[in-house]
């Protein structure tokens, strides 16, 4: 099964499109991960150059405008995925959009609806809507996942392990069912490396951070190798270290957007490395 890398966006919005998709071609990604709705500019200006250069990309999102009561949010929610649905040309659309739904204190019932019209603009546009695992949103823990999966079994996710490994201040250790059960509904893994007090290491590659590596590292192994198992010819992963306040700039004197390239790039080579059996230096 191959591997493909899509990077990040997010965090590089002040870097002109020429510049950064060339970059993100060069460095041996697949392709982007992109919020249109997260910086000004044409979004057909970036589809054209994504296609002259032969890049794939999927959209991350989350209702950013504001919302009075509930029903409110729906109709947001439906009406901000059509819009990202429809960003395509003939020969390039969104591979998938994974959006970052709801709230953490949303009912259950509440869940349901929102996923709903998460199915019913799936259904209606032909592109695949994953549900995030992030902070802040319905999906914050394995714990409030598990359930639901239950409730939706065909449901599908972009699994950022992150976030729950922070939120429940462990490594999940006493949540594997939980663990096993989101790993057979991913489809999109957001490989950032967090740990049990924050959602995002101050760099991977430091020994003291080794156990959070590994922690992630077996569970993005058993993803891949579940994918293998179920006959699929490729998969798709985005490193996605962020930018301040994730990145923490510590008082060093770098450029903090090339640092946060840096350490995707990092993730990227080493998992590159370890599935495809190939590395890819730039």
């Amino acid at each position: 099964m191959n591997i493909r890398f899509l990077c990040p966006r997010w965090g590089a919005e002040q870097v002109d499109w020429t510049s950064f998709l060339k970059a993100v071609k060069q460095a041996g990604y697949a392709g982007i991960e992109w919020f249109p709705f997260g910086e000004p500019g044409d979004p057909a200006t970036v589809l054209s150059l994504l296609e002259e250069l032969e890049l794939d990309f999927s959209i991350v999102m989350q209702v950013s405008s504001a919302y009075a009561d509930f029903e409110t949010y729906l109709t947001v929610l439906k009406n901000d995925l059509l819009q990202l649905a429809a960003l395509r040309t003939a020969t390039k659309q969104p591979l998938f959009i994974s959006v970052q739904c709801g709230r953490e204190y949303f009912t259950n019932a509440q869940i349901l609806q929102c996923l709903l019209v998460c199915q019913a603009v799936a259904e209606a546009t032909g592109t695949a809507i994953y549900q995030e695992t992030h902070r802040n949103k319905w999906s914050y823990g394995a714990h409030t996942v598990y359930p639901v999966l239950k409730q939706v079994p065909e449901l599908g996710l972009t699994l950022d392990v992150s976030h729950w490994f922070c939120v429940s201040e462990s490594y999940l250790e006493d949540q594997q069912a939980a663990v096993q059960a989101a790993i057979r509904q991913t489809f999109h893994v957001h490989a950032r490396v967090g740990h049990t007090e924050g959602p995002q290491v101050f760099d991977p590659a430091l020994p003291e951070y080794a156990l959070a590596l590994n922690e992630h590292l077996k569970i993005w192994d058993q993803w891949v190798a579940y994918r293998q198992q179920q006959g699929f010819a490729e998969s798709t992963i985005t490193p996605e270290f962020g930018p301040p306040p994730y990145l923490t700039p510590a008082n060093r004197n770098v450029n903090l957007q090339q640092e946060q390239w840096r350490l995707n790039l990092w993730v990227k080579n080493l998992l590159n490395k370890r599935y495809n059996k190939t590395e890819h230096e730039a």
